[in-house]
């Protein structure tokens, strides 16, 4: 059995607006799909999506941020109470408004609710998890994921972090530091650093969907302003 105890009850809920806020997170790995001709692996990107006592579809690990942790450490949380995984949370994918029938109380009578997802790259699979008697975990591929997901913003948010399958993040992230001014490739804000150990200061783009490498020009401008690629 699990020791550790998933939270319960909204007496540290946060609230913005008349909006619950929620922490979720898009549990992923990859899996080499074999060798190629030249010797290298390809990489694709699976999912974990859970399964709920409430309805038929799955969905992802998310629940209710509280005042005495960061979002994402409640995404991180949550992940491991409902999926029962742990590994490395990226950048938050965005913000998406729903409407929940169950989640209404006194400071959202409508059950509005504001929930900040984020990729999580998993490194460890539990055997045993708080809230396992509730939910069943499968690994699934994005187009899988997309027609299985139950909610649409959950959906919106899995198809924001589809690019997974083009960039490996668990290189990119570990390999290049992350600092400096934001920039913009196509709708996601990424921020600007260099390579560690580079002596012509070669620029760095990174953030949960690519990584991209930048010449100096590029980034000439004022931090102020965002440079525009399209991708």
């Amino acid at each position: 059995m699990s020791d550790l105890v998933a939270r319960t009850g909204r007496h540290q809920q946060r609230y913005e607006a008349g909006h619950r806020l929620v922490a979720g997170c898009i549990p992923f790995k990859y899996r080499n799909t074999g060798a190629n001709s030249d010797g290298t692996y390809e990489k694709v990107v699976e999912v974990l999506m859970i399964s709920t006592t409430s309805g038929p579809g799955l969905v992802f690990p998310k629940g209710g941020w509280e005042n005495d942790e960061t979002v994402q450490e409640a995404a991180i949380r949550e992940a491991v109470e409902e999926a029962g995984v742990q590994g490395d949370i990226m950048d938050c994918l965005g913000h998406y408004f729903f409407k929940s029938k169950t989640l209404q109380d006194e400071l959202s009578p409508e059950g509005l609710c504001k929930a900040a997802m984020f990729p999580l790259l998993v490194k460890e699979e539990l055997e045993f998890w708080p809230e396992q008697n509730n939910h069943r975990r499968s690994w699934h591929s994005i187009p899988e994921a997309i027609e299985l997901c139950r909610h649409q913003w959950m959906k919106a948010a899995l198809e924001e972090g589809a690019g997974w399958n083009d960039h490996d993040m668990e290189e990119a992230c570990c390999y290049f530091l992350c600092v400096g001014p934001a920039m913009q490739v196509g709708k996601r804000d990424v921020m600007l650093g260099l390579r560690p150990g580079s002596e012509d200061g070669q620029a760095i783009g990174c953030g949960p969907r690519l990584a991209v490498e930048i010449g100096p020009k590029a980034v000439a401008r004022p931090a102020q302003e965002s440079i525009h690629l399209e991708w």
